[in-house]
């Protein structure tokens, strides 16, 4: 965002903001979001401003229009435990494709999942783990496609997924049951969290889809 801001009002001096009230207002825009007050496009350009914020004025510049009395930033310990995962979507890139052809593709850890991502296994074996991933968007569109070998999706609790695709001569499926590299239980996502879409085929192959508890 700018360097240069507009001076704050009389009733909002110009003070930092702390990490928490970011987070705060990053979880009220996607609740606004959710409501349909704004745009996909305004959510993810106000979630950007809000992690970039320096000061408490320019938190509140991006929740004004959408609330009469302004926002206090206090968040209680179990309303940020169960609320969607704002901090994932930021807005930011990352690779297209996820491609194994007679070998293997690996994406774990801290990255970021583009808004529409391309999965291909030939023969081979590709595995995405969203536990730690960033969204570049509040919905994601994931196609895989799986010719004699094999694709594995690994989506936290607190994000929604959705498994569309067709298998042909093999599955594709969104698997259940206890998942034995983690065994705590598996909760349903937070109202307003973001979407993840898979779809795609499976000929000769398989994809399975797995909900599994977010990082600790």
């Amino acid at each position: 965002m700018d360097d240069a801001r507009p001076d704050p009002g009389p009733d909002l001096p110009s003070i930092r903001a702390s990490d928490h009230e970011r987070e705060a207002t990053a979880r009220f825009l996607q609740g606004a979001f959710s409501e349909g007050r704004l745009t996909l496009a305004e959510f993810d350009e106000r979630t950007t401003k809000a992690y970039g914020a320096l000061f408490q004025s320019d938190l509140a510049e991006l929740t004004r229009d959408l609330s009469p009395a302004r926002r206090e930033f206090e968040v209680s310990p179990a309303t940020h435990h169960d609320a969607a995962p704002a901090r994932r979507v930021t807005g930011g890139s990352g690779p297209s494709t996820s491609l194994a052809f007679m070998g293997g593709c690996e994406r774990k850890g801290v990255w970021t999942l583009p808004a529409d991502h391309t999965a291909f296994a030939m023969m081979g074996g590709v595995e995405l783990d969203l536990r730690e991933a960033a969204l570049q968007a509040h919905e994601t569109t994931i196609r895989a496609f799986a010719i004699m070998g094999g694709i594995e999706i690994y989506v936290p609790d607190d994000i929604h997924v959705v498994v569309e695709g067709l298998g042909l001569m093999g599955g594709f499926s969104e698997e259940a049951g206890r998942w034995k590299p983690d065994p705590r239980p598996v909760r349903q996502a937070p109202p307003g969290a973001p979407v993840v879409r898979v779809t795609g085929l499976a000929l000769m192959g398989g994809v399975e889809v797995r909900r599994v508890p977010r990082a600790k």
